[in-house]
């Protein structure tokens, strides 16, 4: 039976631009490891299998260089990254003790080329969205919010969602970014404390709980006061109780910081039954996040992130990728290479279970009360000086490998060179 693509009514059609690299599925962080690259490759053959790529244009962006990534991580660490194996880490002992590599974040093979692959889609999805090739730019390989300036944290190595942001900082004064895994956005908030030019707004699980971070009173400093926004929550979160806060929280952040371009990291570890996460939203309270956002009609990069029950993962960002595409992909599975993986009900959705919510009206309304008074303090959005903008349309530029600037994405007729043909697929393609 063919999967229905049911259209959204009332919604204009957006050009949707979705980055997939086959190499992703191919890194392994090792046996016993929640942490499943494989995750994406199920997510791509569903997107394919519903035939998405009928409704977007599909890339394979150009791996983040070692150049690239120092906008954000000091050079020393990147080089590390770039230099270590699983052959030569014994020489490195030191380094891995200094750069927080070793259990949570284990040295596997191919480790710095899935860096930068998951980097590259990030920024690639920025670039295009600042030069308005696309509305929204759906990278699941990124989102790896944990990672700091020189370390890596919580299965995440390269911050790819601060280099996005850093990219679409150069044409947008103004950039939000919300975070909706399980786990605090420690790293993305980290780097952006003190600006007033990015607003973080994280939902996530507190309390005794990686990383530990993202109370309530934490909301930036200097410039940055009142520009970080944390909504800390308890186990058992339902669909209906996470729209409550969500909902209200991110209309008041959007009146308020009036932002340019969005980032909306789609961590799917806050699904129910996640191994990792004790939360309890289905795939379609998670999904009602993107479709909120993207009722906003701002330019918006999709991130990945955390999820470790992987047919959940792929379910979800399955379904979101429709959203974005503007249609809700039909409950029946469709044939597909990890078929098995969806049984014993084959159906799309993910289910919530029967465990206790610990968030009360009372406890919520509290968070919503305290949040929007620490806004109040500041009564506009700030007024920033924009950086120059390039002049030149990247369209025009020639294509010099030894004039390009090596700060700046590659131009525009490459970037469109590497774009997937629509040709390559059929209805039946198993990829």
């Amino acid at each position: 039976m063919a999967s229905v693509l049911m259209p959204i009514t009332g919604e204009s059609k957006k050009r949707v631009c979705y980055f997939f690299d086959s190499d992703i599925g191919n890194y392994h962080y090792g046996n016993g490891h929640p942490m499943k690259p494989h995750r994406i490759k199920m997510t791509h053959s569903l997107v394919m299998n519903y035939g998405l790529y009928k409704r977007m244009e599909i890339f394979r962006a150009k791996p983040a260089t070692r150049k690239e990534m120092a906008q954000f991580h000091t050079d020393e660490y990147v080089d590390f990254l770039a230099r270590i194996t699983p052959d030569n880490m014994d020489n490195f002992g030191r380094e891995q003790a200094k750069f927080n590599v070793g259990d949570d974040c284990p040295v596997f093979d191919g480790l710095f080329e899935y860096c930068t692959i998951s980097a590259g889609g990030s920024m690639e999805g920025a670039a295009r969205l600042s030069r308005d090739k696309c509305d929204i730019a759906v990278n699941w390989a990124g989102g790896l919010h944990h990672a700091k300036k020189s370390e890596a944290s919580g299965f995440c190595y390269v911050n790819d969602i601060v280099l996005g942001i850093l990219e679409l900082l150069r044409y947008h004064s103004r950039v939000l970014y919300i975070d909706i895994d399980v786990h605090h956005g420690d790293g993305v908030e980290e780097a952006f404390y003190t600006t007033d030019r990015v607003m973080t707004v994280s939902f996530h699980k507190y309390g005794e709980f990686f990383p530990g971070t993202g109370e309530l009173r934490d909301i930036g400093a200097g410039k940055g006061k009142q520009y970080a926004c944390n909504v800390p929550l308890r186990d058992g979160i339902t669909d209906d109780n996470y729209k409550s806060v969500f909902e209200p929280v991110i209309n008041h952040v959007m009146e308020w910081y009036k932002p340019s371009a969005v980032v909306l990291q789609c961590g799917a570890d806050s699904l129910s039954g996640d191994r990792l996460g004790p939360f309890n939203l289905t795939m379609r309270g998670h999904a009602n996040c993107v479709q909120f956002i993207k009722s906003f009609n701002l330019p918006t990069l999709l991130l990945g992130g955390g999820g470790y029950t992987i047919r959940n993962v792929s379910r979800a960002w399955a379904f979101e990728t429709g959203l974005a595409a503007g249609v809700e992909l039909g409950g029946q599975i469709p044939i597909n290479e990890y078929y098995e993986y969806f049984g014993p009900t084959y159906q799309l959705d993910v289910l919530p279970s029967n465990m206790e919510d610990l968030n009360t009206p009372e406890y919520l309304a509290k968070i919503k009360s305290q949040i929007f008074e620490n806004m109040r303090s500041n009564t506009f959005a700030p007024s920033v000086q924009m950086s120059n903008i390039p002049k030149m349309d990247h369209d025009e530029m020639e294509v010099d490998e030894d004039l390009d600037d090596p700060n700046v994405r590659k131009p525009q007729r490459l970037l469109d060179s590497l774009r997937v043909n629509d040709a390559e697929f059929e209805e039946s393609d198993d990829e």
